[in-house]
């Protein structure tokens, strides 16, 4: 899997208040980092543009935009690196490509097994039928 760089210039960040538990802190210090980064104009490769415009995420805008908030550190430059870890994160599984499956065939074992079964499901059936009295 090969690892990108972002780039410095593509990341924008804007201090936001975070939401849920701490009382008065959380009240009064931007301590929550919001992250957009923008698909088109950003220096990834175009191959890996494509498959970020591709990829089916909640996070990734109609426009081509990831927005991402990171509010789960008290401090906003651990919450700055977190947004920044999960976005490369992010994009490596979009650009992550599946080994294509090659189709076999079932084996000898596996034929003779299969067959096996067959004649065993056909033999207990068989004893269902009626008892001819001759």
């Amino acid at each position: 899997m090969a690892k990108f760089k972002l780039s410095e210039s593509d990341l924008q960040f804007s201090a936001i208040r975070a939401s849920g538990p701490g009382g008065q802190h959380v009240n009064k210090v931007s301590t929550a980092v919001g992250l957009r980064f923008d698909i088109r104009a950003s220096t990834l490769p175009a191959w890996v543009k494509a498959d970020l415009l591709r990829y089916n995420d909640r996070r990734i805008s109609k426009d081509g935009i990831i927005v991402l908030k990171a509010q789960r550190f008290r401090s906003q430059e651990k919450n700055r690196q977190d947004a920044i870890d999960r976005l490369e994160e992010l994009v490596e599984k979009a650009a992550a490509t599946t080994k294509k499956r090659i189709a076999t065939k079932p084996g000898r074992a596996a034929k003779e097994r299969r067959i096996r079964d067959k004649k065993k499901a056909g033999e207990k059936k068989a004893l269902r039928g009626c008892v001819k009295n001759e």
